[in-house]
Parts: structure tokens; sequence; C-alpha cells
């Protein structure tokens, strides 16, 4: 059955040419948005700019400022002050200030009686050499006799370089004996600006352009002059001109922020071309025509190939009905074919719950098995704590005799948790026997430590091992079980101590510990005489030893290996490289626990 379909109409391309006008207007608030935002980028990177411009330039001002003070204090220059007509001092004081300049950089230093006349200088052997010249129309020199700091900005009347002037009265009690004046060099400041588009432009508190990046700029008047501005330009001559031109911006032109300093009184400004804000908006526009120009292409393309979506469909639905009809017809044959893979399924699944069941059989039948061979072991691991015991009743024995019946009660604590543990041991053999599985739990590595350290702690005395831990302080949590982490540890000791009892003293053994993201390696090391190459091969094996039949029979690896496995775990055996045996216990991570507390103390 065949569907009826319209017959598509071609596409007007004059509803595009509409789309496109209605479209167009969009492009206005993209500038504006445009505008706005890189006209922020602008004003930011200005701002740091200016910020990092104006924190040089009081740097550089801050570190001549005390100068003054500190030099007026010298003994040689007080001593040309007291002393003008000795040529003595005034050569050691004019080699002092030059010295002096060499060490803080500055552009001159130079010292004035109180009529203003300079006496000392530091640039003395040059052909400029302010010796001699007389600076008491500078307001420097009048703030400073009056008592004040003396600050000032001008351009020097014997250099022709521009300068900012520290100035400072020499004190001897309540007389002044002169003025010591610094001047500080400003050409450089304008040399960090580089060549950049932005103009730098620092006008002092008259208005006038004291540095810029832009010479055509330099003591221009950024704004009118009035009478009193004008006389005090004319007294003060700070600048090359009494009469400064005034400075021609357009305002349209420039993007201005402005800085005000409060310690010189003048005003640090930054001005940007709008060219670099107009760049970047061209572009903006340019990339939303592009786009819309592209969504409009990309639209007529859509509608041009409407057409042959809708021919497709048609298409799709004719072959739809045709495979309907198909998977009508196999339909039946798969419901035939999928009831008699049912009967297959029930069949295989009975057959897997049989295999399941002889498997379980199996495993049982083995482990059963497995306990003819593990009660040769239960002497060995039961050795240690009949000993312990033995060892706590003798003491407790000594202690009731000598009436410290305190110590001898906690000997009986001792051996009633040792005949706890061994009763754990038990019952560990015991649920081997049985069909359920002790599943691992979060165990304290360190108090495991301690008690199996406690129970061979007489041996290790007896056999002055010295014993090096390198354990953290923060307890580590294992994924093990209380009774074979302990029962591991014992073996692995008792064999360290069995090593160490065939070197002679000094004998030492070491515990340390490294933890990563999922295991926590627990390095056993000694250093007696290590594993042979054989013993390395064969540790591993049941009733293979290097000791003889009266000291073991062989199991004690074979167990720790077998139970490290079944926790998850992992035993490594080496050679340290120094000398001796390393064991190295791989244990998995696990979350807190109960932090259970060893009763036993390992340092006994």
């Amino acid at each position: 059955m065949s569907i009826p379909l319209p017959h598509p109409r071609r596409p007007r391309w004059r509803s595009l040419i509409l789309l496109t006008l209605l479209l167009a207007p969009l492009l206005w608030p993209l500038q504006q948005l445009a505008e706005r935002y890189y006209s922020g980028v602008l004003i930011e990177q200005n701002r740091q700019t200016l910020d990092l411009y104006v924190a040089n330039l009081l740097g550089t001002l801050r570190r001549y400022e005390v100068l003054p003070a500190i030099l007026g204090d010298l003994p040689a220059l007080r001593l040309a002050l007291q002393q003008p007509q000795e040529p003595t001092t005034q050569d050691q004081a004019n080699r002092l200030l030059d010295k002096v300049r060499a060490q803080t950089g500055a552009d001159v230093i130079y010292l004035m009686d109180p009529a203003g006349k300079t006496l000392a200088a530091s640039n003395w052997e040059q052909a400029n050499s302010f010796v001699g010249r007389n600076f008491a129309f500078r307001p420097y020199f009048r703030e400073a006799i009056a008592g004040r700091a003396g600050r000032f900005f001008g351009l020097g009347t014997t250099s022709g370089k521009r300068g900012y002037f520290f100035a400072a009265a020499v004190q001897d009690g309540a007389q002044t004996l002169g003025v010591l004046v610094v001047k500080v060099d400003l050409d450089f400041t304008e040399t960090l600006w580089g060549n950049t588009p932005e103009q730098l432009l620092v006008t002092d508190a008259n208005g006038v352009v004291i540095l810029t990046s832009n010479s055509a700029w330099r003591f221009t008047a950024s704004r009118p002059l009035d009478s009193a501005e004008r006389a005090a330009i004319a007294a003060n001559r700070p600048y090359p001109t009494q009469a400064p031109t005034p400075l021609q911006l357009d305002a349209q032109r420039w993007l201005r922020q402005d800085r005000e300093l409060q310690e010189t009184g003048w005003t640090v400004s930054i001005l940007a071309p709008r060219s670099l804000l107009e760049r970047p908006v061209r572009t903006a526009l340019a990339a939303g025509g592009g786009l819309l120009l592209l969504l409009l292409l990309l639209l007529g393309l859509l509608m041009q190939r409407r057409r042959h979506y809708l021919e497709r469909i048609a298409l799709d639905a004719r072959a739809r009905q045709q495979l309907e009809q198909r998977v009508l017809e196999r339909t039946h044959d798969l419901e035939l074919l999928n009831s008699r893979l049912k009967q297959e399924v029930l069949e295989r699944e009975q057959a897997q719950q049989e295999l399941v069941q002889a498997q379980d059989e199996l495993v049982q039948a083995s482990k059963l098995s497995a306990l003819g061979t593990m009660s040769a072991s239960i002497s060995h691991e039961l050795n240690q704590p009949l000993a312990a015991i033995r060892s706590y009743a003798d003491n407790a024995g000594v202690l009731l005799d000598h009436q410290r019946g305190e110590d001898a009660r906690s000997n009986l604590r001792l051996i009633s948790e040792l005949t706890e543990r061994m009763a754990s041991i038990i019952a560990h053999l015991r649920a081997f026997a049985r069909r359920d599985h002790h599943a691992p739990e979060s165990v304290a590595l360190q108090p495991a430590i301690d008690d199996a350290l406690a129970l061979l702690a007489k041996r290790r005395r007896a056999m002055q091992v010295e014993l090096i831990r390198d354990l953290p302080e923060a307890t580590l949590w294992v994924q093990a079980g209380e009774t074979r982490l302990r029962q591991v540890l014992g073996n692995l000791l008792a064999n360290a101590l069995d090593a160490l009892s065939e070197v002679a003293p000094p004998r030492r053994l070491w515990l340390s510990t490294r933890q990563d993201a999922e295991y926590i390696e627990l390095q056993l090391r000694d250093n007696g005489p290590g594993f042979s190459v054989e013993a390395l091969q064969r540790a591993r094996e049941p009733f293979f030893t290097t000791k003889t039949s009266a000291q073991g029979l062989g199991l004690g690896l074979a167990i720790c290996d077998t139970l490290m496995r079944a926790l998850g775990g992992e035993l490594l055996l080496a050679n340290h490289p120094t000398g001796g045996a390393l064991l190295c216990l791989r244990l998995r991570t696990a979350a807190q626990g109960v932090n259970s507390q060893s009763s036993e103390d390992f340092s006994l």
C-alpha cells in the first residue's frame, strides 16, 4: 500500500532576501556589545599598565626621599659647611658626594650653605659643575631652610636635564649649617614605556606635561594657566619656557585614564588611540556578518534539499511496509525457534547447577584432605603462644613471691589474651573445614605488629637484637583478618630471629612501611645471612627448610604465602643490597575500622 505524498514547492529566494533584511539590524546590538566588551578589556589593560608605571615612578622617588636627611649627618659634609674656606675639607666633601652618587644611582648630589651657594657637588670635576653656583631661588632650597622637606621638579639651569630634587637642612642643634640636595634623573622613566600605540602623560600641579612618551608634548600646558601659576613658573623656572604652549589633543581620538599622585601633586595619564578599539570591533562585526551570511546560505541549502528529503521519506515508508511484511513472515519461524531454545536453556541450566554442586563437593573434599597436612603445622602455629604463656606464668609466680600482685595480674591478663588467640587460631582451622569463609575486614596494622613483637620480646632481648622501627604514628588500616595477620607477622618475625641467630652481634631488625593509593607495604629486613638462590626459588614450598628437623618443619613461609594470597595481598622475598633478607607484605588498604590497641608491649 503506497502513501500519497504532496508535491514539494520550490524554495523562494525572495524569502531569503526578506529574511536577510530582517536579520541585518541585529549587527547593531552586536556592535554595541563588542564596543562595550573590548572597551572594558582595553581599559583594564591600560589600568594595569598605569599601575605598573606609577609603582615604578613612586618607587624611584621614594628610594631617594630620605637620602638628604641621612647624608646630612655625615661628619665630612658637616665639616665642609663649618669650614667653607678650607680646600681640604671641600675636596673630601666633593669626593664623598661623588662616591655616594655612584653607589645610589642619583644624578647629582650637592651641598649648599645657608645663602644658597653650592660648596661641594658630586659633579665637581665636570665642566657644568654646580660648585660655586647659587640656587637660592629654587623652592626646594627655601623649604629646606624653613625646616621642611624640600621637593621640586624642574629643568636644571646648569645641566639642562629634567630631574626631581629632594632637599633637607643640615642642622647642628638649633643652627642650620646648610642644605643637602639630591637630584634624581627622570629621563629614563620615559624610556620604560617603549614603542606602543598608547601614550604616557605626566603633568605637574600646574598642568604642564613634564614626562611623556611623545617628545612633541613635553613642557606643553594641558590646560590654561592662571596668573598665579605663571608667576610661580617665572620665579621657580621649572621649564625651559615661562609660557608653555597649549597641548592640542582631540578627545574623540583617545581613551584617557588618569591617576593622581598625592605625594608629588602630579597626574599620570595613559592615552590609548580609539583605533585599538575600532579594529577588534570591526573584526567582530565582520565575523558576525560572515556568520549571518553562512546561516542564510545553510538555510537556502536546506530549503533546496527539502524536496529530496521528502522523497527519501516516501521511499523509506514503502521500504518499511515491505520490511514489516517480511518481519511478520519471519516472526512465526522465530517463535518456533525460540521455544526450542528455551528448552535447551533449561537443560543447560540444570546441567550447570549439577556442575556447580559437584565442584563445591570437590572443593570441600580438597579442604578436608588439606586438614591432614595442616595438622602437622598446628604445633608450629601454637608453639609460640604456648612458650609465651609458660614465660608469663613463670614470671607471675616470681612476681607473687615478691608480693607484686599488680604485675602478676598483668601477666595473667596477657596469658588470658594468648589463650584467646590460640582459640582463635583453632577456630580458624575449624572454619577452614566448614563451608563458610571469613570475609576480610579492616585491621589496624600497628597493633598487630606490636602483638607479634610482644610474643618474641623475651627471645629478642636474649639475642640482643636491636629493633629499628620506621612506622607512621597514624594508624594504618589494611584488608585482612585479625588472627591471620598476626599469624603471618609472628611467623615472619620468628624466621628473622632464627636467621639472626646464625650471625654474631650486632644483630638488627628493621620495620618500615610504604603506602600508595591501593596497597600498604610492610618491609621486614634483617642483617642476617639472607636467602640462598635455592631458598628464594623454593621458600614457598611446604616442608622446604634450611633448618634442622628440630628447628622447624618448613611450613611457616608456605602458610604465610597462602594466607596473604587469601587476603588479596602478596608476600615478596628478596635479599637487601646491603645484606640480609628483605620480606615485603603487600596488603590492600581498607577503610578505618575500630581502633584496637594491643595490650602487650613489644618493647618488653
